[in-house]
């Protein structure tokens, strides 16, 4: 347990006791160790079963008791084989966690004595020598209690009792007459069917499972926790607003709340620090009231320097430092990094889409769920390379999805060096929530909070009331018969009170705290425009394919104006399952892979195996059914990616589900919970590249439209060659062209008859192609019948090593080669790609496996080559 006090910390202390009228800087005691849990005493059916964990043990602050007991291997990685229902347990117990203090009397001169907890998860009372102080409800808030009256010199004891939020819901839940609608039911038969408790509980939604996540209930200190000492006064908010900002100069307002507990004067200085490391410093005298004090000092930036998203310019940042006076001595600091830029939200007409310093952007990217079932395992060094991912698969937008919590600071800050924009939604993921004033105070709380706290981010271009919870109400099967069975006056009360929630409260914590950005009241939405999840206006969830299990085609029946979700599913790599089911035999329907298969409670592998016997075929064995999930996603998105973009401006947002994983699993991932890209994102890399060429066959004809984000026009050539399956030419169509800026643009339409020369389907195919200069900036293979219909011949594919690099070659044509390292994790720098006759390609691995394990172990896989 660690007791010592930071030097700094002391000094200050001992100084305001030599001084006691002074005003001492506000300091901070980080009170991350020294703790200990156990199943709290009140809990004797927990007891009984477990009595080992009824006695204190070590436990890990930030953290979570299921944590804990892995560490302790008190319980099986969830993670891991079939273990996930051994911990179930641990979440329907009530915890205790206690902390000694130790208290010196230069501690107890300040005039304030803060503990902080940045988040409890998520029902908690906090004891101080035994002495109730804060009873919280909400995971997704900062508790601040006054703990100076608590505490005594020497050693003081802080407990905190987790009450478990099923058992604590759920006689509420059971005694009405239909309890209101949420998300996924328990598998583990802890809860009844329908009758959920998670729409009650301002908590992370994912821990209840999710059809991509295990249930895993976190319970305990999930965020830091300290003492902070202070005297007369502190800041307790500072954030910057952009009143305007032209070529010529920005104009803004560095808006601080001091918290102050008896009047005097204070002096407010301000210091912005441009990119180059230029300084301009404001001050204000002010005369501090007892109490909240608003104060805003304006700053005048010439020539400022715009943050833009990825490539549109540098992504340019300043920090605003704000430090608070008192007779001469800074008592407080606080600080911002900021950007300045425009984003305005385009609905002319219906229109949906993003406008940032003028510019009509379209997004590209992919929405972003939790990084781990266990957020404390989630450092900026695990976040980072996701991120990097996204960037280097020229994607410009995340979503990060309203059904997790909200992300560490540092996940922003490394969004706006990458100029990867952020759609943020609020904390809601699908459940209808409860229709009480006292629920939307609790949130209006969370949310003023964490708006204030994210919403300087430049990377952050859109605020989101939530996932689904608008759309749902309106249209799904189970909202209508819950309507049905509580009667059109608690249908009207609930109805209202989410228009409240997500028209009122959340709009009004972004329009006071970041002005600048844009609110939208859930995805999908249509701002309360006519009706929800619609082609023609607002944002669209489209799940016709994959959940509804219609064809792929059925991405190109429509322009919607901006696709915020879609997704397709595929397998981890081998490596990846290899990680979590072991080296025994596998086929799809082994429990292991059905129990790291969400969807469909486990049966998703049937979905895999549907779409994969339509379009590529039966699969040999596992290696296969890894391989031809990954096609087949991998084309699916594709397919829909594209048509989107050369549907602008129309369409103007493309976010496919989903780029991450929670824990190792079967799902909609474009990389996996190992990091190990999939197919689908080296294709990403690919379909949201600066300028593509489309082709869309239908109706034996080929549609051929390309597409640029540049903001200048570029002289480009595009041409479309048709072959047979020994390479010989059949036809050739292209031209020179102009790529407009911002744009997509129909070029041709080509009748297969003139295309194919009459040549068999089955045996014939095309290949189109953008070339800018020299360089082939995109190529899309053109096929008249699904995969499977096609003669493709063996490829011939060899591989040449030296030393971490690999040239794959190919004698016939290759379609969708993939090197598979099997159970050895390997990164190559391409994959997935087409080679035509006689072409090659030079591609870097990167594996901690040697280039002798590392081809040994390869097999080069292509459509062709399993014949």
């Amino acid at each position: 347990m660690r007791q010592a006090l930071s030097s700094a910390f002391v000094l200050t202390l001992f100084a305001s006791v030599a001084a006691p009228l002074a005003a001492a800087p506000r300091s901070a005691i980080q009170l991350d160790d020294g703790w200990q849990a156990r199943i709290a005493p009140s809990d004797g059916a927990a007891i009984a079963a477990h009595r080992s964990e009824a006695r204190w043990f070590p436990a890990r602050v930030p953290g979570s008791i299921q944590q804990d007991l892995i560490a302790r291997h008190r319980v099986p990685d969830p993670f891991l084989a079939t273990n996930e229902a051994a911990i179930q347990w641990v979440g329907r117990t009530d915890w205790q966690y206690r902390r000694t203090l130790a208290v010196t009397p230069a501690m107890l001169a300040r005039d304030h004595l803060d503990l902080v907890f940045d988040g409890l998860d998520t029902f908690a009372t906090v004891t101080i020598n035994g002495r109730a102080v804060l009873t919280a409800d909400n995971a997704h808030r900062r508790w601040r209690i006054a703990a100076k009256p608590f505490l005594k010199p020497g050693a003081n004891e802080i407990l905190v009792t987790f009450a478990a939020p099923i058992k604590t819901l759920q006689p509420m839940v059971m005694a009405q007459k239909a309890s209101l609608p949420g998300e996924y039911d328990s598998a583990f038969g802890d809860e009844p069917k329908g009758r959920q408790t998670s729409p009650y509980i301002r908590k992370p939604k994912y821990n209840y499972s999710w059809d991509w996540g295990p249930r895993i209930l976190n319970v305990g200190p999930w965020r830091p926790v300290r003492l902070e000492a202070w005297d007369s006064a502190r800041i307790d908010t500072l954030r910057v607003e952009q009143d305007a900002l032209s070529d010529a100069e920005a104009r803004l307002l560095a808006k601080t709340t001091i918290q102050a507990d008896r009047p005097g004067p204070a002096q407010i200085r301000v210091t912005l620090t441009g990119p180059g490391g230029t300084n301009q410093t404001v001050t204000q005298q002010v005369t501090l009231a007892a109490g909240p004090n608003a104060v805003s000092l304006p700053i005048t930036v010439a020539r400022p320097q715009r943050w833009q998203p990825v490539g549109y310019g540098a992504q340019a940042l300043y920090r605003v430092s704000a430090a608070l006076e008192q007779d001469g001595t800074a008592t407080d600091t606080a600080d911002r990094r900021i950007g300045l830029r425009t984003v305005e939200l385009i609905r002319d007409n219906g229109a949906m889409g993003f406008r940032v310093n003028g510019i009509p952007i379209f997004a590209k990217g992919a929405n972003v769920i939790p990084f781990d079932s266990s957020p404390t395992r989630v450092t900026p060094a695990s976040m980072r390379p996701l991120l990097t991912a996204a960037r280097d698969a020229n994607m410009n937008m995340l979503r990060v999805w309203g059904g997790g919590y909200y992300l560490d600071d540092a996940f922003y800050d490394m969004a706006d060096e990458m100029g990867l924009m952020v759609w943020q939604d609020f904390m809601f993921g699908g459940s209808v929530t409860p229709p009480d004033a006292a629920f939307r105070k609790n949130v209006q709380i969370e949310a003023e909070e964490q708006v204030e706290r994210i919403g300087t981010h430049p990377s952050v271009v859109l605020w989101s009331g939530g996932n689904e919870i608008l759309s749902g109400w309106e249209n799904w099967s189970d909202r209508k018969a819950f309507k049905k069975v509580v009667g059109a006056d608690e249908q009207e009360r609930i109805g209202v009170g989410m228009a409240v929630l997500f028209d009122r409260v959340l709009r009004d914590a972004v329009l006071t705290r970041s002005p600048g950005t844009p609110y939208w009241p859930g995805s999908p939405s249509n701002d309360y425009d006519g009706p929800t999840d619609t082609d023609k206006t607002g944002d669209r969830h489209f799940w016709d394919v994959w959940s509804g299990s219609k064809p792929v085609e059925r991405y190109l029946d429509a322009c919607p104006r901006f696709m915020s979700e879609y997704g397709f599913q595929a397998m981890p790599d081998m490596a990846t399952v290899r990680g979590f089911a072991g080296n025994g035999p596998l086929q799809p329907t082994s429990p292991v892979l059905k129990a790291h298969q969400k969807f469909l409670a486990g049966e998703g592998n049937d979905r895999l195996l549907l779409y994969m016997r339509d379009r590529l075929g039966e699969p040999k064995d596992i290696a296969d059914f890894v391989y031809l999930s990954q096609v087949n996603q991998a084309e699916a998105i594709a397919l829909a990616a594209l048509h989107h973009r050369s549907c602008r401006p129309v369409t103007m947002g493309s976010l496919y589900w989903q780029l991450n994983d929670v824990w190792p699993s079967i799902s909609w991932s474009s990389i996996d919970y190992s990091g190990r890209w999939k197919l689908l994102h080296y294709a990403a890399r690919r379909f949201f590249a600066p300028q593509v060429i489309v082709a869309e066959h239908k109706d034996m004809a080929t549609r051929i439209a390309l597409v640029s984000d540049a903001t200048t026009p570029i002289a480009a050539r595009w041409r479309v060659r048709a072959f047979d399956m020994t390479g010989k030419p059949l036809a050739e169509q292209g031209a020179e062209t102009t790529l407009p800026a911002l744009s997509a643009t129909d070029v041709a339409k080509l009748d297969d008859a003139a295309l194919f020369a009459g040549a068999d389907p089955t045996t014939s195919y095309a290949v189109a192609e953008l070339m800018i200069g020299d360089a082939v900036v995109s190529r899309t293979i053109i096929e008249r019948g699904v995969p499977k219909t096609m003669r493709y011949p063996d490829p011939g594919l060899t591989a040449t090593w030296s030393g971490d690099t690999v040239t794959v070659r190919a004698t016939a044509f290759a379609r969708a080669v993939m090197l598979d390292f099997g159970s050895i994790g390997a990164h190559p720098s391409d994959d997935g790609f087409d080679l035509l006759p006689g072409e090659s390609r030079t591609i870097t691995v990167t594996s901690k496996a040697t280039p002798k394990a590392l081809a040994a172990a390869l097999t080069l896989r292509s459509l062709g080559s399993r014949r």
